[in-house]
């Protein structure tokens, strides 16, 4: 069994992944922004007994990392690696941004994208992907007028720029099932778990005090 969660945008989404049958066994998906920390634990025990199925029983985790901001993203690797350590259990990292990508493609998108999420700062975490919803560049991080212009943008982006982008087929934010899904098919660019930034965090340690006079 696979656990899989992502913490890498505003939405926390956990599932249990059985890859012998090919199925989804239960998940959990909300809007959390800040609260990472105090919902993904929870979520990670209700999907586990809505299945009925025990830590000894999984066979690794999978957790995306990102690029997403640094608080979010932070509390889904560090779980992931926890839990991985406590139970003995490999710790797989995907790109948070393929995960969204597969899920396109199975929308039927089948021409070259983009993938967007948001960076804030006005800014969108992106990546080129082609037909078969293989990464081709990236991840970046970028102001939104920057990114191509000349092929679909899913996620994100369309959204929180529809003058700029033309929209293509998929989910918004990343789901866990898909990350469960790219590992377990093999199709996944499997990382190790290390957090994606991209860019330094927003909060950082005060400098030495100015001397007093």
């Amino acid at each position: 069994m696979l656990l899989a969660f992502d913490t890498a945008t505003a939405s926390v989404t956990v599932c249990l992944y059985d890859p012998s049958a090919g199925v989804v066994l239960a998940e959990r998906n909300g809007i959390g922004p800040m609260k990472h920390g105090e919902l993904l634990a929870p979520a990670i025990d209700e999907v586990m007994t809505q299945a009925g199925v025990s830590r000894e029983e999984l066979s690794a985790i999978v957790v995306g990392v990102g690029p997403g901001p640094y608080t979010g993203l932070r509390v889904g690797v560090v779980t992931a690696r926890t839990l991985g350590y406590a139970l003995g259990l490999p710790v797989h990292g995907v790109c948070s941004l393929d995960a969204i990508a597969l899920a396109a493609v199975d929308d039927g998108l089948a021409e070259p994208f983009l993938v967007t999420t948001d960076a804030r700062r006005k800014e969108l975490f992106w990546a080129a992907y082609d037909a078969a919803g293989e990464r081709v560049e990236g991840p970046f991080v970028d102001k939104p007028a920057e990114l191509p212009q000349d092929r679909p943008v899913v996620g994100a982006g369309p959204e929180l720029y529809p003058d700029l982008f033309a929209t293509g087929t998929g989910p918004r934010d990343p789901a866990a099932s898909a990350l469960a899904r790219l590992v377990a098919s093999g199709r996944a660019k499997v990382l190790d778990p290390e957090p994606i930034y991209l860019r330094r965090p927003d909060a950082v340690a005060p400098g030495q005090p100015k001397p007093v006079s």
